[in-house]
C-alpha cells in the first residue's frame, strides 16, 4: 500500500509522518474562525501560532486603540502556560504556542495538537473582538 500524502508529510501504513523534504522543517497551514494558522513541526515539537486580530490603524473611524492596547496588555496573564502574545510591525496580533507530540510523531497526534490548539484560542480570539481587535 502506497502513503498517504498530508500537507508536506508521507503518512505510513500506521500513521507515522514522515517529511517529504528531509532537509525541510515541513509546515501546514489552516484556518480557524477566518484566522490564518500555522503548525511546524520541529523533530517532536509542534510549534503552533495564530494571526489573531489585528490592532486598528488610528486612521480608521471609531477605533478605540486605547482599549485594543489595554486588551492585548492583559492578555499574558490569562493565557495557558507556554502561550505567548506578540504584537508584529503590521500591529497583528500573534498567539503562539508548543506541543509536545509522541516520537515518531503520528497524523492523529498532528491534528490533535492541531484541533487543541484551535480550541483553546476561542476565548482570546472572543477577547479580542469584543475589545475592537479584529
Amino acid at each position: 500500500m502506497n502513503a498517504l500524502t498530508l500537507g508536506p508529510f508521507s503518512v505510513d501504513r500506521d500513521g507515522i509522518l514522515r517529511p517529504l523534504d528531509p532537509g525541510a522543517l515541513p509546515a501546514l497551514h489552516f484556518a480557524w474562525r477566518g484566522r490564518a494558522c500555522d503548525a511546524e513541526l520541529d523533530g517532536g515539537l509542534l510549534r503552533l501560532a495564530s494571526a489573531a486580530a489585528r490592532i486598528p490603524s488610528s486612521a480608521e473611524p471609531g477605533a478605540d486603540r486605547s482599549r485594543a492596547f489595554a486588551e492585548l496588555a492583559s492578555l499574558p496573564a490569562l493565557l495557558p502556560r507556554g502561550w505567548t502574545v506578540k504584537l508584529m510591525p503590521d500591529h497583528r496580533v500573534k498567539l503562539e504556542s508548543e506541543a509536545r507530540l509522541e516520537t515518531p510523531p503520528t497524523a492523529t497526534s498532528l491534528i490533535a495538537a492541531m484541533v487543541r490548539f484551535a480550541l483553546a484560542l476561542d476565548p482570546y480570539l472572543d477577547r479580542l473582538e469584543d475589545a475592537g481587535v479584529r
